[in-house]
């Protein structure tokens, strides 16, 4: 039930307009109500229909398949024979990529059968473009101290980037594209419509895979779309983008975002409640950092640390509208999760979400005071304040029987895994966002230890690198907690990678998000 925002003016506490703000300026939402209503295409409805139990059949075929490529792979690993006696690199370089994947402590040592006498990497390889390429990919499996494959990646982005391109050949498409986006850096689905492209360009293409992954392509996009299109209306019921006009009004990106951490059809209530999570941070975050005075701020982080519905009678006019859809939110979450008698999941998100506003807060009074932090204490701070921790607990929701109270106890500890997806959260954000109002980590780096602007960024994607080591690591086996659970972090992990690498996409909707989006939700790959 939604407390009436009409409430006895002696209580009240109305917008000063003379009080100065930091006003951010943000273009507005540039879909307008492309998403609201849900038309599906006649002919692509009855094609469902049509397809629906045979659609079933498949998934159930490919559970199988997938129990059949994870027994194999758990018998290479066994026996070892096919990598280490194999003396392809194209083979060698995809089943290390593969093992590594599935957690296998394969050692990257099978690469020296690769080197000279002198310990380079063989200039005959440069010829074996197909090998160049799988080697690679490998090399972003890479955790720490494996210099054989930081080598590796030199060696093999040096010569794959003086490769002349050929717009008529598909592999030399996949090689362009792979130095721009690694397959461990990508988008499973954004990956997968762009290898349908190539794919069918392979005169030795199989048809009938090829069919039937356009099929499960256009069946789940047109899942995601009619998702988006409820996620749609009650965004739109909430009117922020008339009644808070200072923020990003960003759904359809938004969806997007959550579409990279989970795409996967029984994940529907999942990215049902993280969406809605991450639609309303959103505009807490500009709040913070583009428009609450320090003192409405503080009001405002009261109210979430006491979450009590009569909170919202201290607030200025502007943030009842936010903090009411908080509630609502997480009132929906609590009713979702009694139902499966899973409560207990909430109390975590509330938890997270309360340290988050804290940390906004805490940036919030360092630009009051104008005070720069040293990068220490910044980056405890900026590392929950990224909201990447917070995501990932709420993420974890709705995944079924899978979550337990240890997974959420695994976040809260502050794991290697955690911190690392913050790590690239924060500096990818910052990187691109250094204009912005709030402390950043380069004004911190650059006092602290007297070196260029410049020299901060290359040390902070060091760290993302590095970050990315941490990722891999945390994949091996045995891990920490279940792998599905894993995937989430490096989904997030990922989604920053795509959306932040040269630009923030989600704020500014540049051509980028704008065809990743076309991709995902608005074409269908032909058949």
């Amino acid at each position: 039930m939604s407390v009436p925002l009409s409430v006895t003016p002696i209580l009240s506490r109305r917008v000063d307009p003379d009080v100065a703000r930091h006003k951010a300026t943000y273009h507005p939402n540039f879909w307008g109500d492309r998403f609201l209503h849900y038309n599906p295409d006649d002919n692509f409805c009855v094609s469902i229909q049509w397809n629906g139990t045979h659609a079933c059949k498949e998934q159930q075929i490919q559970e199988l398949k997938k129990k059949e490529i994870e027994e194999a792979l758990k018998a290479v690993y066994q026996t070892y024979t096919l990598v280490d006696d194999n003396d392809h690199l194209t083979t060698v370089s995809l089943l290390f990529r593969l093992l590594r994947q599935e957690g296998y402590h394969i050692p990257s040592d099978v690469f020296k059968k690769f080197k000279d006498e002198e310990g380079n990497f063989k200039e005959s390889l440069v010829g074996d473009l197909p090998g160049m390429l799988a080697l690679y990919e490998a090399t972003h499996l890479m955790v720490h101290g494996e210099d054989i494959l930081n080598e590796a990646l030199a060696f093999t982005t040096a010569h794959l980037q003086s490769m002349a391109p050929d717009s008529d050949n598909p592999l030399k498409k996949q090689v362009i594209h792979a130095l721009e986006r690694p397959i461990r850096k990508s988008l499973i689905r954004v990956e997968a419509r762009h290898y349908i492209s190539i794919y069918q360009e392979y005169d030795s293409h199989n048809k009938s895979l090829l069919k039937l992954a356009k099929l499960d392509f256009n069946l789940l996009q047109s899942l995601h779309r009619k998702e988006l299109s409820e996620i749609t209306k009650w965004w739109k019921g909430l009117d922020f983008a008339t009644k808070l006009p200072f923020a990003r009004d960003r759904i359809v990106e938004g969806y997007f975002w959550i579409l990279g951490v989970y795409f996967e059809p029984q994940y529907y209530l999942a990215r049902r409640i993280l969406m809605k999570v991450f639609g309303v941070i959103s505009i807490v975050d500009d709040i913070y950092d583009a428009y609450g005075t320090f003192e409405e701020l503080k009001l405002f982080t009261e109210a979430i640390e006491r979450w009590d519905a009569s909170s919202i009678d201290q607030l200025p006019d502007y943030m009842k509208v936010c903090y009411q859809a908080l509630l609502d939110v997480y009132e929906e979450m609590e009713e979702e999760m009694t139902k499966q008698g899973k409560l207990y999941r909430v109390h975590y998100a509330q938890a997270a979400l309360k340290r988050q506003v804290q940390a906004y807060l805490l940036e919030a009074k360092w630009l009051k005071q104008e005070y720069i932090p040293r990068m220490e204490e910044y980056m405890s701070n900026a590392l929950v304040s990224s909201a990447y921790s917070m995501l990932t607990t709420t993420s974890f929701l709705g995944m079924g029987d899978i979550v337990t109270k240890e997974a959420f106890d695994w976040v809260f500890s502050d794991p290697k895994m955690i911190r690392a997806s913050n790590v690239i959260g924060r500096l990818m954000d910052d990187i691109v966002s250094h204009e912005g109002m709030l402390p950043r980590p380069w004004n911190a780096y650059v006092k602290q230890f007297g070196v260029s602007k410049e020299e901060a960024y290359d040390e902070f994607k060091k760290q993302v690198e590095n970050a990315w080591k941490d990722i891999n690591e945390e994949f091996l086996q045995p891990t920490a907690v279940p792998v599905p659970l894993l995937t989430r972090v490096l989904n997030l992990s990922r989604v920053m990678d795509v959306l932040y690498k040269d630009e923030d996409e989600y704020t500014l909707v540049g051509p980028l998000m704008k065809d990743l989006v076309a991709g995902m939700l608005i074409d269908p790959v032909p058949m």
